[in-house]
């Protein structure tokens, strides 16, 4: 099952990866970016480092949605398209289909786990916090909101004022036209 999973998870990490590189639309670009991301997180969750994994996705998701503002609004997006084609002829089906093949993997994969290997792994996490399952935990936050407090919220006010900043300098160029 491992194995299975692990495959799966750097194949998405892999095809999001080439379709960084190959995509020519920013948007595109950007959404395969997050297929990478998100396989990153699931090898963390293999290797049952679950707030790593945690982090990956709520920080760099949180990137990306800037990325996205970036991108929509730095380069516009004035192309209107028109809903009622679709540029694939199949791609709802493929989705649906795709759609309920993972949710059927996340019913087996939780009907066969027990809850003994859930809540008591023997991976790299639990080797790193001996008994303690919440020692990363209280040990990276230390970090964080200790030492390195003034360097975290002055990051969080330099996105702050990025998008701002992009706001205005979007409504500029729209105001000059």
């Amino acid at each position: 099952m491992d194995f299975f999973v692990f495959t799966c998870a750097a194949l998405m990490s892999l095809v999001g990866a080439l379709g960084v590189v190959l995509r020519r639309n920013p948007v595109h670009a950007a959404l395969s970016l997050v297929l990478t991301l998100f396989g990153v997180a699931v090898l963390f969750v293999l290797l049952q480092a679950e707030f790593l994994a945690a982090v990956q996705v709520i920080v760099y998701a949180g990137a990306i949605v800037v990325l996205f503002l970036f991108v929509i609004m730095l380069l516009g997006v004035d192309r209107i398209e028109n809903l009622r084609t679709e540029p694939i002829a199949l791609q709802r089906w493929v989705a649906g289909l795709v759609g309920l093949a993972l949710s059927g993997l996340l019913v087996a994969t939780a009907l066969v786990a027990g809850d003994e290997t859930v809540v008591r792994g023997s991976g790299i996490a639990s080797a790193v916090a001996g008994d303690d399952p919440d020692a990363n935990v209280r040990q990276i936050a230390g970090e964080i909101f200790g030492d390195y407090v003034v360097a975290f919220e002055l990051t969080s006010v330099l996105l702050v004022v990025a998008v701002v900043g992009t706001v205005v300098m979007a409504r500029r160029k729209q105001a000059a036209k």
